[in-house]
């Protein structure tokens, strides 16, 4: 049976086009929306089961994803939206904030929670199990501290398995009958307490898969050797400047297949990683189109994703990458949210044996094509030069307390841009480079420098001011810079420089540049700045 899509299903089984609309509406009751998911996931399985038992089907669908069946999407929306982790708000949180969620799972039967071991810094290391099935799947989060997207979406996954009676139950009772689920989230509490990719042994546990010498990598090994998973789900986050190919479309999604041997060979087991990601590939190209590229492949004998490959486990490594205005990454956590999902149910089902692994190699790859802000056409000129060039620039983050973070701005990169792509674009043709200045007068305390103060002084060409005196609390909104123990960066065009000056036309400044933040002095907007008294 060739499924096209959802609406053909429900036709197929008598019902009307108005009954379908009506279930597809936010007023879905929960009656109806338990027939609506029986229908497709008992049409799902009957076809998986048709196909199983037909070994032509089987060839033929290695190269061919038709097959398939498609996401619900409007069933994911609405799990996601009811089941959110709402006391997880930034991307910034501790094992501290963890913890306790993961006790009050305990109160459901329907979960095991283990300590698996401590961290160098003696914090938990939880496993949590949920189901009864066959299928074993093991799922691992943050074992770069810094990289806590997954995390998130795994506690809303937590939440929603948690649930019941709510019109869901037809998605639990598959994924608790059909398969058995090992989460490890925050597997390096020590580097997310500081927001660090490393360890506190200063060791990317992500390379001691080999050594295992790092308490957190030894968990790791330990659980992957009891459990034996068939799948595993290697999550993780990566820099929001690589693009999707050579599109300039961020790579909001990564993924990966990881290779098990420096051949980079694909076996049966590599080959199922791949359908699965065609499967979270198509899913995602509802939501962020020509957004999702994969990984290098390149071998790695240190990692865990190659070395839970080679020991038989069906791996996907996922990277959540950037977005647009989504600097705390709750927009990707919801991805996340929905890839995962729908991926365990895919496995619940054997839906992704129906993706062709052919159809992996047509992601595009991961490139390094992207900017927080870019610059075109930008006249530069001195006493012995002028020319005209693109300018990007990144804006590096520095994390402080509560979850919160400062940017310092650099000058990235300098020169023929044109296949780069930034979040913020400029096209500045006719504009010139102008360097800042810092303010003669010096300010007593930072309460003595208003927003309407700040940007009259940004108007006459200062970028940053002096203050006398240190405050408490260093972060702050203004959109100066402001110092009090550091000498003025200055800015410039060359690589690594602060990213501080203005663009002018003849005499008359039009933007300022200062700390990355790209300011229109012609049109004064809201906007949040993430500066840290200097």
């Amino acid at each position: 049976m060739k499924i096209t899509g959802l609406s053909k299903v429900l036709v197929a089984e008598g019902y009307s086009s108005t009954e379908i609309n009506h279930h597809s509406s936010k007023t879905n009751t929960s009656i109806m929306k338990s027939l609506y998911l029986f229908i497709v996931i008992t049409i799902l399985t009957t076809c998986m089961s048709c196909q199983n038992s037909n070994p032509s089907n089987q060839s033929n669908n290695q190269n061919d994803s038709s097959n398939a069946m498609p996401a619900d999407t409007a069933m994911l929306a609405a799990a996601y939206d009811q089941y959110k982790e709402e006391s997880i708000t930034k991307k910034r949180f501790k094992h501290a904030d963890l913890e306790p969620l993961l006790h009050k799972l305990t109160a459901n039967p329907q979960f095991k929670l283990h300590r698996l071991g401590q961290s160098v810094q003696k914090r938990n290391i939880y496993q949590l199990e949920y189901g009864s099935g066959p299928k074993k799947v093991m799922l691992w989060s943050q074992m770069h501290g810094d990289e806590s997207t997954a995390t998130m979406a795994l506690l809303d996954i937590f939440n929603f398995l948690a649930g019941q009676d709510d019109g869901f139950d037809t998605v639990r009772n598959l994924i608790r009958e059909n398969t058995h689920l090992y989460f490890i989230p925050m597997l390096n509490p020590d580097g997310a307490e500081i927001f660090n990719r490393r360890n506190a042994m200063a060791i990317d546990i992500n390379r001691d898969a080999r050594s295992g010498t790092t308490p957190e990598g030894k968990i790791l090994i330990e659980a992957a050797k009891t459990v034996q998973p068939e799948y595993g789900f290697n999550l993780h986050d990566q820099q929001p400047y690589y693009s999707a190919g050579y599109s300039k479309t961020p790579a909001t999604i990564s993924f990966l297949a990881p290779a098990y041997n420096y051949e980079r060979d694909t076996n049966e087991v590599r080959a199922d990683a791949m359908r699965l990601i065609v499967g979270m590939n198509q899913l995602l190209q509802h939501y962020i189109p020509n957004g999702v590229a994969k990984y290098d492949d390149t071998h790695e004998p240190r990692g865990f994703g190659d070395n839970f490959q080679k020991w038989g486990a069906r791996t996907v490594l996922i990277e959540s990458g950037g977005y647009p205005n989504d600097p705390e990454k709750q927009f990707i956590r919801k991805l996340n949210f929905f890839i995962i999902l729908n991926g365990l149910i895919d496995i619940a089902t054997d839906n992704y044996k129906n993706y062709s692994a052919e159809d992996y190699m047509s992601i595009p790859e991961n490139t390094s094509k992207h900017h927080d802000l870019l610059i075109r056409n930008l006249t530069y000129q001195s006493d012995t030069l002028q020319y005209k060039t693109d300018l990007g620039i990144n804006q590096n983050q520095y994390t402080l307390d509560k979850g919160n973070y400062y940017v310092r701005g650099i000058v990235a990169d300098v020169g023929d841009l044109l296949e780069s792509a930034g979040y913020e674009e400029l096209d500045a043709d006719g504009l010139t480079m102008t360097p800042g200045k810092v303010y003669e007068e010096t300010f007593e305390t930072i309460q003595d420098i208003s927003a309407d103060h700040a940007w009259d002084l940004i108007q006459q060409g200062y970028y940053a001011v002096r203050l006398e005196n240190m405050p408490e609390e260093r972060a702050h909104n203004l959109p100066l810079l402001v110092l009090n123990e550091a000498n003025p960066p200055g800015g410039g065009m060359h690589l690594g420089m602060a990213a501080n000056f203005f663009l002018s036309k003849g005499s008359r400044l039009q933007y300022a540049v200062i700390n990355g933040y790209l300011i229109d002095l012609n049109n004064k907007t809201e906007r949040e700045f993430k500066q840290y008294v200097r």
